[in-house]
């Protein structure tokens, strides 16, 4: 059997991330990246969907020890992509990932003290071991989406393109589109259909807060002219992590505010094109779910140009041609494409066990955001849901190497956050959004206080993952 000092399962950012951690700051410990899929990327390799991009600027999204160096901070999944393939080059990380090996189970042995982990490819069924395993699989199914429970969905005649699934080949030229959503994908998908469909409409049970920013950042682009690229490239990181933690921070201490601040920032936009108060007023307080991102307007233009409409209502029932609403209005169209959200799965759907009793998910306790009571030597990544997700994945993977190296030099062979006898729980995720709420046995439980509990604060988590002592008194080593 293989045995390598750390597995890494998945080859998106945070995979990559983590591999390039390790090259640095651990460079004896061997490593290996086991990709299911054929292609590095992860979620930008996947989805194919008009118009996928960032939702949050690359400045904080990309690497903190590689600069972004592309004119457009809000960036195109095609430029992810270049920007991961050239990191995984640079730092040697591209011959450590093995492509097409699922991960199915994996097992610790305590009297091995290493992770057993049962492996899939095309030439059949293999087992490897590590001494310490880091998943970087995401929080989503990639197999299957999120499509409620439609009245007569199946009647519909017409072509249905699920954008996690989104058929290549699919032609909406000249063609009238309904996109039922309106989330981060539904906002993207309008605008970048609307250039060449007939007509986008945009169908949203619900409203969702909106806000808009250049897709240039000229600060930032500014910056890069006068300083050295990585310097450059922190003090955009510096500003923008600053300015995402004071608006996040003023949403949540006086949301009557946010809430006036983000109505009239789209009223100016839109005018009298759109009535705001019926399809921009969501009924709950800016970031009770995520804010979605509108660059260079695109959005508003679609619909103050006519190329897109929205409407704001139920659908009763799907028909032949299109969809019957609540309020008995008809919307016919020649493409639906239901942008209704995700299915959440933790540790990429594989089964997990300790001397071979299974680890219930929803019973994990979180540690620190990456570890979990009671399990040694795994860290999952699990980036920000109220700031960028790389942010989060950076200070892990970092955490991660200082403790392996904290091990190596005392001699340790496992570390395992110890449970305390009594705490109470909450879910790990504070948002409202619908995906969140009907997964949430999908997820790990977060306590009260430090370190059981996720404050969702670079700037906390820096000081306390980045600086905070190994021994706490919680991490047990052996």
């Amino acid at each position: 059997m293989e045995h390598v000092d750390v597995l890494i399962i998945g080859a998106g950012i945070s995979g990559i991330g983590a591999g390039c951690h390790l090259t640095m700051k651990s460079p004896k410990r061997t490593f290996a990246v086991l990709e299911g899929r054929d292609n590095l990327g992860g979620t930008w390799d996947l989805f194919k969907y008009p118009g996928i991009r960032s939702d949050s600027d690359m400045y904080t999204f990309g690497y903190a020890f590689r600069p972004w160096t592309e004119g457009k901070d809000i960036a195109s999944a095609e430029s992810i992509i270049r920007y991961l393939k050239q990191t995984s080059e640079e730092y040697g990380v591209d011959k450590k990932i093995r492509y097409g090996h699922k991960v199915t189970k994996v097992n610790w042995s305590t009297p091995d003290k290493h992770w057993v982990v049962d492996i899939t490819n095309q030439d059949g069924s293999f087992q490897m071991s590590c001494q310490f395993l880091l998943t970087c699989t995401g929080y989503y199914d990639y197999k299957q989406s999120y499509i409620p429970n439609f009245e007569g969905y199946d009647d519909y005649t017409g072509t249905i393109a699920v954008p996690q699934f989104w058929p290549e080949d699919l032609d909406y030229k000249d063609k009238t589109v309904l996109v039922i959503g309106s989330g981060a994908t539904a906002i993207t998908l309008v605008p970048s259909m609307a250039g060449d469909a007939k007509h986008v409409t945009m169908l949203q049970r619900s409203p969702t807060y909106v806000f808009t920013r250049p897709a240039k950042d000229k600060i930032a682009n500014t910056l890069r002219k006068i300083f050295p690229n990585m310097f450059a490239y922190r003090l955009a990181r510096t500003k923008n992590v600053l300015l995402n933690i004071f608006m996040f921070n003023r949403a949540r201490k006086k949301p009557e505010k946010v809430r006036d601040f983000l109505r009239t920032m789209t009223k100016e936009e839109l005018g009298d094109s759109v009535d705001v108060d019926v399809h921009f007023n969501p009924s709950y307080d800016p970031w009770d779910q995520r804010l979605c991102l509108v660059p260079d307007s695109d959005l508003f233009n679609a619909l103050k140009n006519g190329s897109a409409s929205i409407v704001t209502d139920h659908i009763e029932r799907f028909t032949k041609t299109g969809v019957k609403l609540k309020s008995g209005e008809e919307i016919n169209a020649d493409i639906v494409v239901p942008a209704t959200g995700l299915n959440l799965q933790f540790l990429g759907g594989m089964e997990a066990t300790i001397d071979g009793k299974e680890l219930v998910v929803g019973d994990l306790l979180n540690y620190k955001g990456m570890m979990f009571g009671g399990v040694p030597n795994m860290a999952a990544v699990f980036g920000y849901t109220n700031a960028s997700w790389t942010l989060k994945a950076d200070l892990t993977c970092s955490f991660v190497t200082r403790l392996l190296n904290y091990m190596d030099k005392h001699g340790y062979e496992s570390a395992t956050p110890t449970l305390p006898e009594t705490v109470s729980t909450e879910p790990l995720v504070n948002l409202q959004s619908g995906y969140f709420l009907r997964s949430l046995d999908a997820l790990p439980k977060q306590g009260a206080e430090i370190p059981w509990r996720n404050p969702e604060n670079y700037l906390k988590d820096y000081k306390t993952i980045r600086w905070g002592k190994l021994k706490d008194g919680v991490m047990a080593f052996e």
